[in-house]
């Protein structure tokens, strides 16, 4: 989204305290001076009626401009009714806030846990603070900080295909099923399980089809029918049929010449007819106007660009769907229906967050301010941590340290004493850097010297030159990890190089940091890198030579502590790659290449990767044993059952993630090489065996047929395969689907 939308100044701030002693306890209490002409509470305050029956007869009382301004999400305050702008925030690992919020790990890093019911646990956190500051500021208009309201713009699910695209740290994965269950888990613990009020309404971004930075406003993708809904649309129908998301935002591209924001297939045929969406669609952050400048090229009239927007599905925008949906229903270019079929879609969602009911109806409403920073939530940003941090390469065991036998530790790299908090991550309490973490867990009397080594981005003199400062740094870093029983190199990106309107131009790390990796190699043997960033590096030389590397993300408030905690042994590392790291960046294809058969993923890779989709080791050893299905034949529209025992042999305690994945034998088409259809992330002790069940639905080996215009089933053979990665296969079963009869 053009997320530059985090936070409003402190004179909307200002603005918004004011006009809330128009409805201050709630809006129940305001609109309850409304009544009808024979003194009754209107029906659309009778609690006993259904939220369907309410939001019709208020929207039979509204005017047309008081429509207009309930479907500009920052828009006018509907005076007669005491109704507020919904005014959105951003929720994405954290609330985004005035005030300090808990701050979770990035998403790509919540990805690389493979553990749906931790982000599960996530997003009932943050949806726990979300609810307390809003219940802090109805209860008292002094309550600090912004005053916002209930809908909220996450979660992102677009999907990992270009790993330069600048915002893969908002991402779960480049794997549509992956992505899939985390958007289903987040979705869920965002909007609650009350089974009448919503807990927040939770946004999908974006959709669909958006992974470039560059010209987002006016770009359009060119994709071929088969791969928009076989990888760009699947994780998206998850989330919105078994999700229940009730919001999604149309993204700012184009999809094959037709913008987002007035695309029937995307928002009318596909979402509200084929997957049944009963919510509303908004616009990214001024997607009319953006569109009107960008795909029109300042053609197409801004009461058109309203008109059609609502006609072809879009619900719910910013200031220009006020100023001129009022004139498009006058001059008959949008018809009253579908304006009252968008004004239904969001008000009642607005219902559904009890916003029209006395609070003590709501459930919602007693969760208290005192959860916000809590230590508990605390706990869960540092498990979600440790469980996302995923061991690339140990050779020789030289993790984890073994914290006894250390004297001094040398803490090396631009990445030790930072903290990178991530895209829409409002403000840290009390985050805690790599070098603290090490300071926290190192056994006391160790000696432990810090040395920066060189910048993230290379410094460069007035000449435009570099900086000749950072080769005495290398050197000086050097020395300390030559005097230093271990080294621990912290290297990666920061936002400046990955984020919301910044591609990536390379896969390579930035700077002089490889130097600084391969000075400090030279000088010590004993040298772990650590890896923190969002998109996948290519680094060969690093692979090659270091012993020891862990990739540990952009962790929030306990990163820090996370990571001494895999480096030291407090915990055994878990963490799987949620995305394929390319051995280099000529193995990538264009940016504008959205036909992922041609080379992306590790589904259709070319070449072998760095370090493959699903991959990290552990500290223990674990061991398969025979793949055992329920039958070896299936129906097209069948299921069938696959058991695997897998047992701990080590001497550790640890989580391995079992991968299932399927591939067709001959298929009459190009199909993936490996496909993921299930997960599971299991504790074993050791010497603990665990007998893994799958049930894999026939329907999840179909391919969409561009011939017909559905997916299909092919009869014939298919591996079905489980493994500790996409290429740590450890056992294959076949099983034949009849054909159709």
């Amino acid at each position: 989204m053009a997320d530059f939308e985090a936070s409003l100044t402190m004179a909307t701030t200002l603005w918004k305290r004011a006009v809330l002693s128009i409805a201050l306890t709630s809006a129940w209490l305001s609109a309850a001076r409304a009544a009808d002409s024979r003194g009754a509470t209107p029906l659309y305050l009778d609690t006993s009626q259904s939220f369907n029956a309410r939001t019709l007869d208020l929207i039979s009382r509204l005017t047309l401009e008081e429509k207009a301004m309930l479907l500009n999400h920052k828009g006018s305050i509907v005076q007669r009714f005491g109704i507020l702008p919904d005014h959105w925030n951003q929720c994405l690992h954290g609330v985004c806030w005035t005030e300090p919020t808990t701050m979770f790990p990035v998403s790509i890093a919540s990805g690389a846990t493979w553990d749906v019911d931790l982000v599960h646990q996530e997003a009932v956190a943050i949806s726990d603070e979300a609810r307390a500051i809003y219940n802090g500021w109805r209860r008292d208009p002094k309550f600090p900080g912004e005053h916002k309201g209930l809908i909220y713009r996450a979660p992102v699910i677009n999907i990992e295909r270009n790993p330069y695209w600048g915002r893969n740290e908002e991402a779960y994965s480049e794997d549509p099923y992956l992505t899939g269950r985390m958007a289903v888990a987040y979705v869920k613990g965002l909007q609650g399980d009350d089974p009448k009020y919503l807990k927040l309404v939770a946004t999908l971004k974006h959709y669909a089809v958006n992974n470039v930075e560059q010209n987002r406003q006016s770009l359009s993708a060119k994709v071929p029918e088969r791969m928009l809904y076989e990888y760009w649309l699947p994780h998206f129908h998850d989330a919105i049929v078994e999700g229940q998301a009730q919001s999604v935002m149309a993204s700012y591209n184009a999809i094959n010449g037709v913008p987002s924001n007035i695309n029937p297939l995307l928002l009318n045929d596909i979402l509200k007819k084929q997957w049944g969406f009963k919510g509303f669609v908004v616009s990214d952050l001024g997607g009319v106007n953006t569109m009107v400048k960008g795909h029109m090229g300042g053609k197409m009239a801004y009461e058109d660009a309203v008109a059609q927007s609502l006609i072809n599905g879009c619900d719910f925008s910013d200031k220009e769907f006020e100023t001129y949906i009022p004139a498009a229903v006058r001059d008959g270019k949008l018809p009253l229906e579908r304006l009252d079929d968008a004004v239904f879609r969001v008000l009642r969602d607005r219902f559904r967050l009890g916003e029209f009911d006395p609070p003590e109806m709501v459930p919602y409403s007693t969760i208290s301010p005192d959860v916000i920073c809590s230590p508990a939530h605390r706990a869960l940003a540092l498990k979600m941590a440790q469980e996302s941090i995923v061991l690339l390469k140990n050779t020789g065991g030289l993790l984890p340290l073994d914290r006894t036998k250390l004297k001094k530790i040398a803490v090396i790299g631009p990445h030790a004493d930072r903290f990178t908090p991530g895209g829409y991550s409002g403000k840290a309490k009390d985050p805690v850097k790599p070098l603290q973490g090490i300071r926290n867990r190192a056994d006391d009397g160790t000696a432990i010297s810090y040395d920066l080594g060189c910048e993230i981005v290379a410094a460069r003199n007035a000449a435009g030159d570099r900086s000749p400062d950072e080769a005495g740094l290398i050197s000086h870093a050097a020395m300390a990890a030559k005097n230093a029983d271990v080294a621990i190199v912290y290297v990666g990106t920061t936002n400046a190089i990955e984020s919301e309107g910044k591609d990536r131009k390379t896969l390579a790390l930035p700077g002089r940091q490889e130097e600084l990796v391969k000075a400090v190699l030279a000088a010590n043997p004993k040298t772990v890198v650590v890896l923190m960033n969002a998109g996948p590096l290519a680094i060969p030389a690093i692979a090659a030579d270091a012993p020891a590397i862990i990739e540990a993300w952009w962790g929030g408030v306990e990163g820090g502590n996370a990571i001494a905690d895999v480096l030291f042994g407090n915990i055994n590392p878990g963490g799987r790659l949620p995305h394929t790291i390319y051995a280099s960046d000529s193995q990538v294809p264009p940016q504008d290449e959205y036909d992922v058969t041609k080379g992306f993923t590790y589904m259709y890779l070319n070449a072998p990767p760095l370090f493959p989709f699903g991959h990290g080791l552990s500290y223990t050893q674990f061991e398969y044993g025979k793949l055992e299905l329920s039958q070896t034949s299936v129906a097209p529209d069948g299921s069938l059952t696959l058991t695997v025992p897998v047992k701990n042999i080590g001497q550790r305690a640890g989580d391995e993630v079992v991968q299932l994945y399927v591939h067709q034998v001959s298929p009459s088409v190009k199909r993936p090489t490996k496909e993921l259809r299930g997960f599971q992330r299991i504790p074993l002790a050791p010497g603990e065996s665990k007998a893994v069940r799958f049930v894999l639905p026939a329907e999840k080996l179909a391919f969409y047929d561009v011939n017909v215009h559905h997916f299909v089933v092919e009869p014939g053979a298919y591996d079905v395969m489980v493994g500790s990665s996409s290429q740590d296969i450890r056992d294959t079963a076949s099983v034949q689907v009849k054909a159709d009869r």
